[in-house]
């Protein structure tokens, strides 16, 4: 029984004096170094990147100057054209009401005619005769030659409502012609459907879309915050979507003076000339973004984004050496910063040494293989 107590209390110690060494060890290594870094000179650049899309500069819509319906279409999209070129022919199909009205002027202006006619056939002689004065018979004269040039008014317009053209034309349709040269983007109507006039209450339908590929433009959308820092002409380099490992130049041309609200932001449209490559293919509507400098610093002083810290009011601070690994809170205030560097204004000097306090470091090596000598050793 003594023996067992002996072996029980000689466990507690030897436990108690394991639980010591452990204690004495885990706390005799030294206390971790923050590492410093000092503020630096270099150049910054604040950048901004646009989403956006590639259209033709201009884009030209081709529309009937009379209603009807598609006889022919001669060309497809993407086909090339020229100014002048047969796109489409437009059967016309007389509007009912139009062609009664212009039928009844035509047999009214006919009677009246006429009726001039016999009127001046009847001064004719009468002045012929010396009954009536010579200003007499004029008027007369005058009035069968004006009821005859109305009613060869009359009759063109006739003649426009049935074929959509005066002139004699022995087939009822019209030529559609393209108006520019470019490409034919769109041709949203097929042989047979119906098409509206051009005109001052109506829109009209669009027959063809043509724009000048060799001559496109950037559009895109830029936040208020950064609207202010844009000039006219500044560059940009342009990333598109569909064309890997390629960047087009450009030029800023337009900044819109009014903003649009979207989704809580105010939205200000921009539009930049783009210097294309001739031989790689661009099409009407690819997605881009456009990188723009908003702001370029040369030969400031910058830190390392990476060392700014920020109280519960947004101020920025860094920690400064006092005395060794003896840091002391100092706010700062920062300029420009292109993501990595950011420009300082004051609160520090170039002496400073700034901690870094969310390094990431390594596992080291060492202490691995002295803790597994201190296992093995144990």
């Amino acid at each position: 029984m003594k023996i067992l107590k002996y072996l029980i209390t000689t466990f507690i110690i030897f436990g108690a004096l394991f639980a010591v060494a452990y204690f004495i060890k885990t706390n005799s290594k030294s206390i971790e170094e923050y590492k410093t870094e000092s503020p630096f000179i270099s150049s910054v650049e604040q950048k901004t990147v646009v989403t956006g899309k590639v259209i033709p500069e201009d884009e030209v819509e081709i529309k009937p100057q009379i209603s009807g319906i598609i006889q022919e279409l001669f060309v497809e999209e993407g086909d090339n054209v020229n100014e002048g070129d047969l796109l489409a022919k437009v059967k016309v199909v007389p509007n009912e009401a139009s062609l009664n009205s212009a039928k009844g002027r035509v047999a009214s202006l006919k009677i009246i005619l006429d009726n001039s006619k016999i009127e001046y056939e009847r001064n004719k002689l009468l002045f012929e005769k010396e009954i009536i004065s010579k200003q007499d018979f004029q008027n007369a004269s005058l009035n069968f030659n004006r009821a005859s040039q109305d009613l060869a008014n009359a009759k063109s317009d006739l003649e426009v409502i049935l074929l959509g053209s005066a002139g004699g034309s022995s087939t009822a349709n019209t030529n559609i012609r393209a108006t520019v040269a470019g490409t034919v983007l769109e041709i949203p109507v097929e042989a047979g459907d119906q098409v509206v006039e051009s005109n001052t209450f109506n829109a009209g339908t669009t027959i063809a879309t043509i724009a000048d590929l060799n001559k496109m433009i950037f559009e895109g959308k830029i936040d208020e915050s950064e609207v202010e820092k844009l000039k006219i002409e500044m560059p940009l380099v342009i990333n598109l979507g569909a064309i890997q490992n390629k960047d087009f130049k450009a030029k800023l041309k337009f900044i819109a003076p009014k903003g649009n609200e979207e989704q809580g932001t105010v939205k200000f449209k921009i539009e930049a000339d783009v210097f294309l490559d001739n031989s790689i293919n661009v099409r009407a509507g690819y997605s881009a973004n456009a990188s723009l400098v908003l702001e370029k610093k040369d030969s400031i002083m910058v830190i390392s984004e990476a060392l700014l810290q920020f109280d519960k009011s947004d101020d920025a601070y860094v920690e400064i050496e006092k005395t060794n690994q003896k840091f002391e809170r100092i706010k700062i205030e920062t300029g420009i910063s292109d993501g990595i560097n950011i420009e300082i204004l004051s609160g520090l000097d170039m002496n400073d040494k700034i901690k870094v306090w969310n390094e990431t470091k390594p596992e080291k090596i060492g202490d691995e293989d002295d803790d597994d000598e201190d296992d093995f050793d144990d």
